[in-house]
C-alpha cells in the first residue's frame, strides 16, 4: 500500500465529535473536536437529547480540519469509518430528523431528534417488555435496559399521532451516519444485535413485537428499522459505493470514498485496543483467539465492559450474547457502568469546597484530579499509612446513582456512602473524590467474576477512553481484578483509531469473502494499526489486597441491603 494513503475515522461520543487522519500503520497524524449540544429538562432528570442535524455538520467540520492540517489530499483518503453512541435518531422517509421532544412538537419535523443512551424516560416501557418472557430477553442478559431502542421506540409510539409514527425511521446512531454518508439505508449487525432486538440466527420476532405494541413494525416489513430484506453488513464491510456525491461536498472528500459498516463507540474502542502489544520491540504479535481473554472497557462519561468468544456465552445481567457485532462467526457480551465519568464530575462539582478546589487547580495550572491526588497523597503521609485505600477505609461508596446496567440490569438502583463526617473541607471532597474511583473499579471487578464465572476466561483489562488518563483510577483496576490493565498509547484516540480500522477495511475488502477471509483480513488491519499498550501491573501489598477484598465484601453487601430496604418500603406501601 503506498504511504499517501490515509483513513478517516470519525467518533461521536456523548459530547463531542472528534475525527482524526490516520496512516496504514495506526499513526494519527491530525485530530479535531467539536463539543455538542445535550438538551436536558429541568423538570424531568431523565431526558437527554440531541441534534443529527449539528452532529452532522460537526462531522463536517472536523473532517475537514483533519484535511487541512495535515495538508492531506482528498484523493489521498481511502476509507472512512464511523461510530458513535448507541443512542435512538429518529428521521422521516426522506431523512429529515423527527422532533423527539414530548408535547406538540413530538413527531413534526425539528431539530431534536435524537434520544440519548443515557435518557431514562422509557421505564415503563422497559418494564412492559421485561414482562413478555421473549426470546428476545435472553439475548441482552435477561432483561432489557431503558437505554436500548426498542422501549424507546415503543415510547415515541404511545405519544404519537399515528399518522406520524409510521413515517418515521429507527435508527441507531452509528447506522444514521453511514445512512446520510451513502444514501443507503444499510445497518450494522453491531447496531441491530446489540441494540435493536434482532435475534442472532433468528432475526426479528414478530411475537415479541406484535405483543410490546409495535405491530406497525411488523405489518410494513420492518421497513422503520431498515427492513427485514435490508441489508446488514458485520463491521467494515462495504457500504455500496461509498460517500455519496451530496455528503462528499460536505465532508470535503471524493464521491465514492469507501464507508465501511459502523459500529457502536464501545465496539471502536475494543477494535482500537485489543491487538496491542505491550512494547515496540515485543516480538510476539497476537493472535485473533487471544482476544477471548481481552476485556475491552471503554470509559468516557459512561462505561462499556466488551469481550468476544467463539461460542456464544449467556450472562445474567449482561447484554448479549451478540453473534457477529465485529466479527463474522464470533460472538460478544458487554457489560456496562451508566455513569462512571459522569459520576466523578458530579461527585467534584456537587461538593461544598468544588469552588475551592478550582481556585488552587488555577493557582497551580494542574488538572482537577492531580490536585487531588496531591491531596490524597499528603493525607497518607499526614496519617502515616500505607495506601490511598487505608486512607478511607471507613468510608463505602455504592455507585448507581443513575442505576446499574450490568451485572444486576436495575435501573432503580441507587447510590450510597457509609462513613459520612461533619466536614465539608478541600480533604473531605478528596477522600469522596477517592471512594468514587474505589467504587468504579469494585464494580468492574462485580461485573468481569460474573463473565468468568459463566464461562468468560478474561485475563486483561484493556482500556480505551478519558479515564485511562487516570493512573491511580487504572492502579485500582489492576489491584482490584487482580489482573494487569494495558492503556493504549494514546488513550483519547483509541475509538477513533478502531474507525478507521473500519474505513482501511472497506477499502482493502475482496468481493464475496469467506468468513475465515473476513476474520483474518480485519485483525491482521487491527495488529498492524493498533500501537503497543502500557502495562499496568496489580502491585497492591498484601495489606491492601486484604483491605481491598474486604471493601469488595462490603460492596456486594450493599447491594442486598439496597434491594433489601426497598422491599420493606413497597411492603409499607401497599394498600
Amino acid at each position: 500500500m503506498a504511504s499517501n494513503q490515509y483513513f478517516i475515522g470519525v467518533d461521536v461520543g456523548t459530547g463531542s465529535v472528534r475525527a482524526g487522519l490516520v496512516s496504514k500503520d495506526g499513526t494519527i497524524l491530525a485530530s479535531c473536536v467539536q463539543e455538542t449540544t445535550t438538551w436536558r429538562d429541568h423538570r424531568d432528570p431523565r431526558i437527554f437529547e440531541q441534534s443529527t442535524t449539528e452532529i452532522w455538520e460537526g462531522i463536517c467540520f472536523t473532517v475537514k480540519a483533519v484535511l487541512a492540517e495535515a495538508k492531506v489530499e482528498p484523493a489521498d483518503v481511502k476509507g472512512i469509518g464511523f461510530d458513535a453512541t448507541c443512542s435512538l435518531a429518529v428521521a422521516d422517509m426522506n431523512g429529515d430528523p423527527v422532533t423527539v421532544t414530548g408535547g406538540e412538537e413530538l413527531g413534526q419535523n425539528g431539530e431534536r431528534n435524537i434520544i440519548l443512551w443515557a435518557d431514562h424516560r422509557a421505564e415503563k416501557e422497559a418494564e412492559l417488555i421485561n414482562s413478555t418472557g421473549s426470546k428476545v430477553l435472553d439475548y441482552v442478559g435477561g432483561v432489557m435496559s431503558l437505554e436500548m431502542e426498542i422501549p424507546k421506540a415503543l415510547w415515541l409510539k404511545n405519544r404519537m399521532k399515528p399518522e406520524l409514527f409510521s413515517r418515521c425511521q429507527f435508527f441507531d446512531l452509528p447506522d444514521f451516519l453511514t445512512y446520510r454518508a451513502t444514501g443507503l439505508n444499510t445497518r450494522s449487525t453491531c447496531s441491530l444485535t446489540c441494540k435493536c432486538s434482532y435475534v442472532p440466527n433468528h432475526g426479528w420476532q414478530d411475537d415479541f413485537f406484535e405483543k410490546i405494541g409495535l405491530q406497525e413494525f411488523v405489518q410494513n416489513h420492518y421497513k422503520q428499522l431498515g427492513g427485514v430484506d435490508g441489508d446488514i453488513l458485520t463491521a467494515g464491510a462495504p457500504v455500496g459505493n461509498g460517500i455519496s456525491k451530496r455528503a462528499a461536498e460536505e465532508l470535503g472528500l471524493l464521491e465514492g470514498t469507501p464507508v465501511g459498516s459502523a459500529v457502536i463507540d464501545a465496539y471502536a474502542g475494543w477494535l482500537g485496543t485489543v491487538a496491542a502489544k505491550f512494547s515496540d520491540d515485543d516480538p510476539y504479535t497476537p493472535s485473533l483467539i487471544e482476544s477471548s481473554h481481552r476485556l475491552a472497557a471503554c470509559a468516557g462519561t459512561s462505561t462499556c465492559h466488551i469481550v468476544q468468544s467463539r461460542e456464544g456465552i449467556f450472562v445474567n445481567g449482561v447484554w448479549g450474547p451478540y453473534k457477529n457485532p465485529v466479527f463474522p462467526g464470533w460472538w460478544m457480551n458487554e457489560g456496562g457502568q451508566s455513569s462512571t465519568g459522569q459520576l466523578i464530575d458530579f461527585m467534584i462539582k456537587t461538593h461544598p469546597a468544588y469552588n475551592e478546589l478550582q481556585s488552587l487547580t488555577k493557582e497551580r495550572n494542574a488538572n482537577v484530579h492531580e490536585v487531588l491526588q496531591d491531596i490524597l497523597e499528603r493525607i497518607r503521609v499526614d496519617e502515616n499509612v500505607e495506601s490511598l485505600t487505608e486512607v478511607t477505609k471507613d468510608m463505602h461508596m455504592y455507585p448507581d446513582l443513575h442505576g446499574n446496567r450490568s451485572p444486576l440490569a436495575d435501573p432503580r438502583m441507587r447510590g450510597s456512602i457509609v462513613g459520612l463526617a461533619l466536614d465539608d473541607s478541600l480533604d473531605d471532597l478528596a477522600r469522596k473524590f477517592s471512594i468514587t474511583l474505589e467504587a468504579i473499579a469494585l464494580q468492574t471487578k462485580h461485573i468481569v467474576d460474573e463473565m468468568n464465572s459463566k464461562g468468560h476466561s478474561i485475563n486483561a483489562i484493556y482500556m480505551s477512553g478519558g479515564q485511562a488518563k487516570n493512573a491511580h483510577l487504572m492502579q485500582l483496576f489492576a489491584n482490584t481484578c487482580d489482573m494487569p490493565v494495558i492503556l493504549p498509547k494514546n488513550s483519547g484516540m483509541a475509538v477513533v483509531l478502531g474507525s478507521a480500522m473500519l474505513g482501511r477495511f472497506a477499502y482493502d475488502a475482496k468481493a464475496e469473502m469467506t468468513v475465515e477471509a473476513h476474520g483474518e483480513a480485519l485483525w491482521k488491519i487491527m495488529a498492524e494499526m493498533t500501537p503497543p499498550g502500557i502495562k499496568v501491573a496489580p502491585g497492591a501489598s498484601k495489606r491492601e489486597q486484604k483491605l481491598l477484598q474486604a471493601k469488595y465484601k462490603i460492596f456486594r453487601e450493599s447491594i442486598d441491603i439496597q434491594k433489601r430496604w426497598r422491599s420493606q418500603i413497597e411492603e409499607a406501601l401497599k394498600d
